[in-house]
């Protein structure tokens, strides 16, 4: 166990935004009476999440693993079947795969910006493909030009994981916007946050329609039967799970995207202090931004250099009040997904990617504090 701090308060590796005006939107949907899940506020908060991710149909869930689930599902995703994971994830993206009764295909990604390899994926195909599940790593979108071309050349559907991509581009396209579904995540260390929650989007209203309905038990949500003129009496066709937002949580999401566009500049603003605060320093390779795309910054992941131990760095860095973590999983090492081709490129950053702070709540002075000890650390370590 590594020593704690004495410096003072630490630099938070994560930190929400949250305040009076969340406050008041909680305020009001307690004030409507209808606190439970897919009711009006959720209706409200995912019509102007459609529009924000460009697309026609979004529905909201209990969190971004339920949203992954659903589109799995309605994708029609059976046992046997085989998908292609980007490996650079948390372990939500190929449990969701697991749930459905499927074979998680991990593929090796770019070096760069740590998304699939476009190649590796093709790669991988066999008779048993059905999808890609491409994912978005730290927010930035992968090469969906690409994974559409393979996807169409092979029949196969593209399910984007835009857990952290709230806000970003590609080729001027919204995240949300780049696949046949995408799934998106307001867990407290995103972009935009209620705590808990995500979202599901496509411009197919057949695949939304559907998930709508098995993301309440298999039935219509008790919302879309307000006023009716008859005793609604609904019935069980199939089998459904309870993955509904709460009321609560949707206004809180209403607020958040009135906040986004401040947010993505508030972290852009830290990313670009960090390019220029360790552009200089050999050991550490700070992450690329691609021309054809804006990046949110969900998260900061610098690649320290192997003559270095990350893991010693991050303890030294920790000592110091400022937090800091490794960067995401390389998913095909994890037990739970049974026996894996070696995958080097995410192998590698699994054991190099240091991420620190980044939120849009870092103030100047802590900005200056992550920078010098990061450097004193790696200089204490060179």
């Amino acid at each position: 166990m590594h020593r704690r701090s004495t410096v003072g308060e630490p630099v938070l590796l994560g930190k929400p935004t949250v305040g009076d005006e969340e406050l008041a939107a909680v305020a009001e949907v307690f004030r409507s009476g209808w606190l439970a899940g897919a009711g009006p506020a959720c209706r409200r908060f995912e019509e102007r999440f459609a529009k924000l991710t460009g697309t026609a149909h979004a529905l909201t869930t209990s969190n971004c693993g339920s949203a992954l689930f659903l589109g799995l599902k309605v994708l029609g995703v059976q046992p046997g079947d085989e998908v292609i994971v980007g490996d650079y994830t948390f372990p939500a993206t190929g449990h969701a795969v697991l749930q459905a009764g499927a074979k998680p295909v991990f593929a090796d990604i770019r070096p760069d910006i740590f998304s699939a390899d476009p190649a590796a994926i093709e790669a991988l195909i066999t008779p048993r493909t059905v999808g890609i599940l491409a994912v978005d790593v730290a927010g930035q979108p992968g090469d969906f030009d690409e994974y559409r071309a393979i996807a169409d050349k092979h029949g196969l559907w593209l399910f984007e994981d835009a857990a952290c991509s709230a806000g970003a581009t590609y080729r001027n396209r919204p995240a949300g916007s780049l696949a046949d579904l995408a799934a998106f995540s307001f867990h407290g260390r995103k972009g935009i946050t209620a705590g808990e929650g995500g979202a599901l989007v496509s411009n197919r209203e057949d695949l939304i329609a559907h998930a709508r309905k098995i993301h309440t038990y298999g039935i219509e949500p008790a919302f879309t039967r307000e006023g009716s003129q008859e005793l609604p009496i609904p019935t069980f066709h199939e089998l459904g799970w309870n993955f509904r937002l709460s009321d609560i949580q949707a206004a809180i999401m209403g607020v958040q995207l009135d906040r986004l566009p401040d947010l993505l500049s508030a972290r852009r603003s830290v990313a670009k202090r960090y390019h220029e605060a360790f552009e200089d320093v050999d050991a550490l390779t700070v992450p690329v931004e691609a021309p054809d795309r804006e990046h949110p910054w969900q998260a900061y992941l610098m690649t320290v250099a192997p003559e270095i131990s990350r893991d010693a760095l991050a303890l030294r860095i920790r000592e110091q009040g400022v937090q800091c973590n490794f960067g995401t999983y390389a998913s095909h090492l994890q037990p739970v997904y049974g026996e894996q081709q070696p995958l080097p490129v995410s192998a590698d950053a699994f054991r190099r990617q240091l991420a620190i702070p980044m939120h849009a709540e870092l103030t100047d002075s802590e900005v200056e504090r992550v920078v010098a000890t990061v450097r004193e650390a790696v200089s204490a370590l060179s």
